[in-house]
C-alpha cells in the first residue's frame, strides 16, 4: 500500500472516511475504533494512535487521538470483499493493520497484524500502564492468523461429560459465571508460557473473534458463542486443570481448549452477542456440569458428532436459529441452561428491563453505579439518586451505551445491566 497521508479525507458524524482515488466505488471497507484504557478500565485521553500496514510499518496511513472517554473516532479501512469470508478460501478474508498507541504518561502499546473484515466494526482495546510504575515497559502484541485461515492443531477429543467418579474432584455445587479466568498461553505442560488473568466475558469475546468470522449470520455466531461458553464453563466447573496440578483455568492451545490471543481486537457484533448470552451454557437432561462442546472447522478437519464451524455457517444461511444449529450437531437432547450466579458484580440482573417510570432499589443502584463511572467517564452526566428512573437517568444510560459500543436505547436491559456492573467494579476496584 502506498503512503496515503496526502489523500483527501472527509469527516462526518465523528467518522473519518478515507478516500482512495484509484479504488473509490470498488473498495470494500471495514470499520475500526481504538480504545485506550488503564488496567482498571479508566479511559486514557489524548493518546495518539498511529495506523500502518504490516508491509510498510513505518508509513503512517492514519493518526487518531483518543477523546475523554479513551476512544478514537471510528474510521473506515480497506478490507477484502466480504465474499471471501463466506466460504473456505485461499484468499485471506481480512486485512491486517498495525496499531501503535502512545501517551506521555503511559507505556506505549503496539499491536501488529490486527484483523479488519469488510462491513464489520473492529474494536481494538489497548491497555496501557502508568510510566511511573516500577519496571514499566511498553507492550507488543503480534496477532497470529485467524484459526479458520491459519494452520493450528486440531482439538484432541475428550468425553463431553467429565466422569466425576474418576477423580472425585468436582466440588462446585452450581454452575457459576466467574469474574476472571486464568489463561495459560500455551500447551498445559509448557512451563515457560505466561498465565493471564482475563475477565470472563472478555475471554469469550476474544475466543469467538479468533475462531469464527464476524461476518457470519447472527444465529451462527450465537451457536458458536454458546458452544464456547459451555466448553469454558465445563473447565471452570470441573476445575479440570487444577485437578491435574496446574494453576490455570484454560490454555490458549487449540489442541486442548480454544484459541485465545493476548491483545487481539474483537468485533462489535460478537461483543453484543456475548453480552446477551454470557450466563448461558449447554446441558443434557440429568447432567449437572456444562457440556464440553467440542468442534472443528469442517473444512480441513472433520469431527463426527461435533459441531463444524463451516457447517454451522451453512445452517445459519438456511435460516436455522442457534438451538437448531446446535441440536443438528450435538443431538436433540441438548438444551440451553442458565447459570444461577454471576461472580464479581454487586447484584444479579433483576429479570426485567429498567426504563422511564421504573422505581426501586434496582434503579437506585444503577444510578449510584453510573455516578461512580461518570467520575472517570465524564461524558456520562451525573444523576440524582432517587430510585426513580426518569429522563435524566435514561440520558446517562444512553451515553454509557454510546461509549461502550452498545445500542443507545437509554434502557437498562440484560446486557446493559451487566456492562454497567462490570465497568463499575473495574473503575472502583471493589472486587479487589
Amino acid at each position: 500500500m502506498n503512503d496515503l497521508s496526502s489523500n483527501p479525507n472527509r469527516q462526518k458524524d465523528n467518522k473519518i472516511i478515507r478516500l482512495y482515488p484509484t479504488e473509490m466505488g470498488t473498495q470494500s471497507l471495514g470499520r475500526l475504533q481504538v480504545r485506550c484504557v488503564t488496567p482498571n478500565l479508566t479511559p486514557i485521553e489524548g493518546a495518539t494512535v498511529s495506523i500502518s500496514t504490516p508491509d510498510q510499518p513505518t508509513v503512517v496511513i492514519e493518526e487518531l487521538i483518543t477523546d475523554v472517554s479513551g476512544i478514537t473516532p471510528e474510521i473506515e479501512l480497506p478490507a477484502p470483499s466480504i465474499d471471501y469470508s463466506m466460504e473456505p478460501s485461499q484468499v485471506q478474508p481480512y486485512s491486517n493493520y498495525n496499531i501503535m498507541a502512545n501517551q506521555a504518561e503511559y507505556t506505549p502499546v503496539t499491536v501488529a497484524n490486527m484483523e479488519v473484515f469488510a462491513e464489520v466494526t473492529s474494536i481494538q482495546e489497548t491497555t496501557m500502564e502508568p510510566v511511573n510504575l516500577p519496571n514499566a515497559e511498553g507492550s507488543l502484541y503480534v496477532i497470529p492468523p485467524h484459526t479458520l485461515f491459519g494452520d493450528f492443531p486440531p482439538k484432541i477429543a475428550e468425553p463431553e461429560i467429565n466422569p466425576e467418579a474418576e477423580t472425585g474432584e468436582i466440588v462446585l455445587r452450581n454452575v457459576v459465571i466467574p469474574e476472571f479466568v486464568i489463561v495459560h498461553d500455551g500447551p498445559p505442560t509448557d512451563a515457560s508460557a505466561a498465565n493471564h488473568y482475563v475477565r470472563f466475558r472478555d475471554y469469550i469475546k476474544n475466543v469467538a473473534s479468533s475462531e469464527i468470522y464476524a461476518t457470519w449470520p447472527e444465529a451462527t455466531i450465537q451457536a458458536n458463542v454458546l458452544a464456547i461458553l459451555s466448553f469454558t464453563l465445563n473447565r471452570v466447573f470441573t476445575e479440570w486443570y487444577r485437578n491435574q496440578g496446574f494453576n490455570f483455568t484454560l490454555t490458549s492451545s487449540t489442541a486442548f481448549d480454544h484459541k485465545w490471543v493476548p491483545g487481539r481486537n474483537i468485533y462489535d457484533n460478537i461483543s453484543l452477542i456475548v453480552d446477551s448470552l454470557f450466563v448461558n451454557y449447554l446441558s443434557r437432561p440429568n447432567v449437572k456440569q456444562p457440556i464440553l462442546t467440542q468442534y472443528c472447522d469442517g473444512n480441513r478437519v472433520q469431527c463426527p458428532n461435533w459441531m463444524t464451524q463451516w457447517g454451522s455457517k451453512d445452517l445459519g444461511d438456511q435460516g436455522y436459529d442457534a438451538i437448531r444449529i446446535l441440536r443438528h450437531f450435538y443431538g436433540e437432547s441438548i438444551f440451553i441452561n442458565t447459570a444461577p450466579q454471576v461472580s464479581g458484580v454487586p447484584a444479579s440482573w433483576p429479570g426485567h428491563n429498567l426504563d422511564i417510570g421504573a422505581s426501586g432499589d434496582d434503579v437506585r443502584m444503577i444510578q449510584e453505579q453510573l455516578n461512580a463511572i461518570s467520575d472517570v467517564y465524564i461524558r456520562i452526566p451525573k444523576v440524582a439518586v432517587t430510585g426513580q428512573y426518569n429522563q435524566q437517568t435514561a440520558d446517562a444510560v444512553r451515553e454509557f451505551q454510546r461509549i461502550f459500543n452498545m445500542p443507545a436505547t437509554g434502557i437498562v436491559d440484560f446486557p446493559t445491566w451487566y456492562r454497567i456492573s462490570g465497568i463499575y467494579v473495574a473503575v472502583t476496584r471493589i472486587a479487589e
